[in-house]
């Protein structure tokens, strides 16, 4: 299906303005044509660099979304109210805190330190 750019555009900044106003968007991009990318392939015993896309192209993500919302049941409801293209698709994960680490590790403790230096925490 093809859409007019500008009129995705219009319904994309439409949705990202009823995200920030409801105060849940922390972050949204959009990514770039998978033609331009690489893909590092670490199934064999070295990496294999090979230029993009990778695998099916209909299967590929076009941009991001991060939300601060209570449940993955309101993940649900926003991503269903999302512009979306028939056929396409949502996939819908939690993002990792740092405090489910093991925080006597070392690597964790410096992470938690530069985000604590960078405002991140």
């Amino acid at each position: 299906m093809n859409t007019d750019f500008a009129e995705m555009i219009d319904s994309i900044g439409r949705f990202n303005d009823e995200l920030i106003r409801a105060g849940v968007l922390l972050a949204a991009e959009g990514l770039d044509d998978p033609n331009q990318g690489v893909v590092v392939d670490f199934s064999g015993e070295t990496p294999v660099v090979t230029d993009g896309p990778y695998g099916e192209t209909k299967e590929l993500f076009n941009g991001y979304y991060v939300l601060d919302v209570a449940s993955i049941q309101e993940a649900v409801e926003w991503a269903k109210r999302a512009p979306m293209v028939s056929g396409s698709k949502t996939e819908i994960r939690r993002v990792t805190q740092i405090d489910e680490f093991p925080q006597d590790n070392e690597w964790v403790q410096k992470e938690r330190a530069w985000r604590e230096q960078t405002g991140q925490l």
